[in-house]
């Protein structure tokens, strides 16, 4: 058969990709992930389940098969089962299902020392369920388990299975490089071998990434020939997982010229959809579907996107439907930031706009995590920070405890002089307040505190900045002053310390 440039994705997400550690899918989430691989991502095929492991597959199953034969999808929807006779076969026609993948021995070690059988016995049990599938109604394809090893250990072994099969009304023969022992120069050869030899059998290839080299060997096996993968979301999988979907995905398209049914800005809410409800998460720097993947942290690498596109390639954000952000930290420079303040579309003068390039900066310092969301509480806090500096806190040590008051001990400087204080208090704030007030001079006192708002950026995560917005009175008069700090007690320290001193400078003009 001559190859075509389009290649088939065969999704295990919901089969071999719940025998990842600790990962078992509800019937209902079962359900919902197979819809969104079929009629959201639009993947060829999926396979969801392993026949006769439990009620709950079976319900899930079924469930899937109705909601499929409604859509017109049940030919895509296949199922595990094993060479049992009629068990198999019956429990997935039972199920409303309609393709059975047949799990036979690929290595003539597994066959002697597993089913204790020879190649001619096992081939007779499989031509007896597959014969018996078929008159189910059911499509069969087969898996040639460990096929990897079995082709290195003893080729005339998989020949014979393979020509065995021939004639039995079987579909696909399945090749699972089972536990991910193969180099890409392997798949290669070994693919245009079975190719070659049976040139009218359509073959997928299954491969695992113990070695990580799953997707270079799915680039090596179609270039042999092969155009059906079998692939997962988010790489589950048992040990190392299976090749990741989303990898093969771009790989294929921008690599080699292959064209996919997906469509590819469904990857990311397939993969978020299958990160909830699996518990794995995915990592930070996990290609295409890592939060960080589309950040660009350097600032020399936001300058040449901004003068020229420099640091961009045709692997765009928004193929996946997502942005492009530039993180802001210590290695931030100005193209880091006016990238961001385009984003926001804020416009500062070149003096507040070091400022807060210099806030950033000083703030990454201190490894706290800034965010675009975090940049609006930066620029306020800029804009409005003409601060004077008649008190500077050097230093602060704060201890809480449960059901115990908190501790402080400051060292500020007050017009040009050191102090030391110490406070206790209802809390890190109340005891700041205790200890700023002992070395307050003569006249200058507290304004009553009549609001304390704490707030962080909308969808802020617990590391984000914190804002905090105190509302102060001072006889018929209020005003509110702002502190942003990744600390939410600091936070309140700086807009109390901005506080005191706007009413030091008021007082040293006073005594002008």
């Amino acid at each position: 058969m001559k190859p075509t440039n389009h290649v088939q994705l065969l999704d295990t997400t919901l089969r071999d990709g719940e025998q990842t550690r600790h990962v078992s899918f509800a019937t209902s989430e079962k359900v919902s992930i197979a819809e969104a691989l079929l009629a959201s991502l639009r993947v060829d095929r999926i396979e969801v389940a392993s026949a006769a492991v439990s009620e709950g597959e079976r319900e899930a199953v079924a469930r899937i098969a109705e909601w499929a034969a409604s859509e017109g999808h049940l030919n895509r929807v296949e199922v595990l089962g094993f060479v049992d006779g009629r068990k198999s076969a019956d429990w997935i026609a039972a199920a409303g299902g309609r393709v059975l993948n047949l799990l036979t021995k690929g290595s003539e070690r597994h066959c002697r020392t597993q089913l204790g059988k020879t190649l001619a016995q096992h081939l007779d049990d499989i031509r007896g369920t597959v014969a018996y599938a078929l008159d189910r109604g059911l499509r069969v394809n087969v898996y040639l388990e460990d096929w990897s090893n079995g082709y290195c250990d003893s080729r005339d072994y998989v020949y014979a299975m393979v020509e065995g099969l021939q004639g039995t009304g079987i579909a696909q023969v399945m090749l699972p490089d089972t536990l991910g022992v193969m180099v890409p120069e392997d798949v290669h050869a070994a693919l245009s071998d079975m190719l070659v030899r049976f040139p009218e059998q359509p073959f997928d290839f299954h491969p695992h990434n113990d070695y990580g080299l799953a997707t270079a060997n799915v680039m090596a096996a179609v270039r042999a020939g092969v155009r059906t993968i079998h692939c997962t979301i988010n790489c589950l999988g048992e040990r190392a997982g299976n090749v990741s979907l989303a990898e093969v995905a771009v790989v294929l398209r921008d690599k080699m010229g292959m064209t996919l049914s997906i469509d590819e800005t469904k990857i990311v809410a397939l993969s978020r959809l299958v990160e909830n409800f699996s518990g794995k998460r995915v990592a930070e720097n996990a290609p295409v579907i890592g939060a960080d993947v589309f950040t660009q942290t350097s600032g020399i690498h936001a300058d040449g996107d901004r003068k020229g596109a420099l640091y961009q390639t045709a692997l765009t954000p928004e193929r996946f439907d997502r942005k492009r952000t530039y993180a802001l930290g210590k290695l931030s420079g100005k193209a880091s930031l006016k990238k961001n303040l385009e984003e926001l579309d804020i416009r500062l003068s070149p003096e507040d706009e070091a400022e807060v390039l210099r806030r950033i900066v000083k703030l990454g310092d201190s490894k706290a995590t800034i965010t675009a969301d975090d940049l609006p509480f930066i620029i306020a806090d800029v804009m409005e920070s003409k601060d004077y500096r008649h008190i500077v806190l050097l230093s602060c040590s704060v201890t809480s405890g449960l059901d115990t008051q908190s501790t402080i001990g400051i060292r500020v400087e007050l017009n040009g002089e050191i102090h030391e204080s110490s406070g206790s208090g209802n809390g890190g704030f109340d005891a700041f307040i205790d200890a700023i007030r002992k070395v307050l001079p003569k006249g200058i006192e507290l304004p009553e505190l009549v609001d304390y708002e704490l707030r962080i950026p909308r969808g802020g995560s617990t590391a984000a900045l914190t804002e905090v917005l105190i509302t102060w009175r001072e006889g018929p008069r209020t005003f509110r002053t702002r502190g942003v700090n990744a600390n939410q007690v600091f936070a309140g320290i700086d807009a109390t310390l901005r506080m005191l001193n706007m009413r030091l400078h008021q007082a040293a003009e006073a005594r002008a």
